[in-house]
């Protein structure tokens, strides 16, 4: 099977229960407090694991991140890359409101430590045809996409968070894309949130890569400059999003290094995302592979 690095965040999820979101000069009560351990980077191998990929994580923790190597560990994940800084771990503060949708901060604390020393250092030990999955919640990105590509690795980026310096990137190396429809959007471009023109678009804009989107209650789609693959969702009640585009992209990327047709990783990631997102939680909302297939075969409960 093919191996998968994924060079990401490690973060300890603050959430906060609410009514609804706080506005500007607004104080008001939190329903229910709750920590986790997240980050994208760390959700991301999480998924990646528990769907019988063989992930490697790098990445960076604080004195505070005991738990954070503890959860990678349980999953099988392999940690032998991260690194312990003298600094505090990225942290997120995350609202979830009444109709389980959320806003996050984030704060990166030790992942913006990750200097370029210290990337040659892990991707020595990976060749071409490996997989890099990478997000923009660490430090040199674009420094790791450059190093990748001269290794004939494959190239993987969640363009998220979304921020201006994301296009400065060297994007034109990257052969996967996985987002959502906001940053599908952006990366595109586009006046509008039309899926159709967004597809158009990154097609256009970047005619050498695959892209995964997400598009919420629509579905997902699977798209390259030969095919169009639509994914409708598996149902279910929603109890809180976040970590469900983690689980998607850990699910989508698994199939690939296990080597499954592009109808089936979509299922499969869509199935994924949909438990997901009937939990709490970022991490501890992921399913394993087992809870998948019985969500695909219409056994899982919805």
């Amino acid at each position: 099977m093919t191996r998968v690095l994924n060079i990401g965040s490690l973060n300890i999820d603050k959430t906060y229960q609410i009514e609804r979101f706080v506005q500007p000069k607004e104080t008001i009560k939190a329903l229910k407090y709750e920590e986790f351990c997240g980050g994208k980077g760390l959700n991301q191998s999480i998924a990646l694991a528990r769907a019988g990929a063989e992930v490697y994580h790098a990445g960076a923790v604080g004195h505070d991140g005991g738990a954070l190597l503890n959860i990678l560990n349980e999953a099988g994940v392999h940690t032998e890359y991260i690194e312990e800084m003298d600094t505090v771990s990225g942290h997120a503060v995350i609202q979830v409101d009444q109709a389980s949708q959320n806003n996050i901060i984030i704060y990166g604390g030790a992942n913006m430590c990750l200097n370029k020393e210290y990337i040659d250092g892990v991707l020595k030990d990976f060749s071409k045809g490996d997989i890099l999955l990478l997000q923009n919640e660490v430090s040199n990105v674009a420094y790791a996409i450059d190093r990748a590509r001269a290794k004939g690795m494959l190239i993987m980026l969640n363009p998220s968070p979304f921020e201006d310096e994301l296009t400065e990137y060297p994007l034109d190396m990257i052969d996967f894309f996985l987002l959502n429809e906001v940053e599908g959007k952006l990366l595109a471009e586009a006046s509008s949130a039309d899926p159709e023109l967004i597809v158009s678009l990154l097609k256009e804009k970047y005619p050498n890569a695959a892209f995964a989107l997400t598009l919420g209650e629509d579905g997902s789609c699977f798209f390259d400059q030969k095919q169009m693959i639509r994914q409708e969702i598996y149902k279910v009640k929603a109890v809180d999003t976040t970590g469900a585009g983690d689980t998607f992209t850990g699910y989508f990327i698994a199939g690939m290094a296990a080597g499954l047709e592009m109808k089936q990783i979509m299922r499969q990631a869509s199935a994924a995302s949909a438990i997901s997102v009937g939990r709490c939680g970022a991490a501890p909302s992921i399913p394993d592979m087992d809870e998948v297939k019985e969500m695909m075969n219409g056994r899982g409960s919805l």
